[in-house]
């Protein structure tokens, strides 16, 4: 079973705040998966060739076309902030 604390670590590194039912949920649910994983490592690939990568199907590009964009007045005008020429945001870090 996941320890309080190893999904205490986990949260730190994600910087996210758990209260203690979810940090029991949080054990349950990754001790359940973790068992999952168990079985699955248990079937039997005898004879099944690998494969890497199972889709074929090609990404089609499309040709680069240059068209004219809008004026900055234009873009601009739509922020909510401006500094500069450019979109003024809020820091989003401490």
């Amino acid at each position: 079973m996941i320890s309080k604390e190893e999904i205490n670590h986990i949260a730190k590194l994600s910087k996210i705040k758990l209260n203690e039912k979810e940090i029991e949920d949080f054990s349950k649910e990754f001790t359940e998966t973790l068992e999952y994983l168990e079985i699955i490592k248990e079937v039997d690939l005898e004879g099944v060739e690998p494969t890497y990568f199972i889709n074929t199907n090609k990404n089609p590009l499309r040709e680069d076309i240059v068209e004219e964009s809008l004026p900055l007045e234009e873009v601009i005008k739509n922020a909510p902030d401006e500094k500069y020429g450019y979109f003024k945001l809020p820091n989003v870090m401490d």
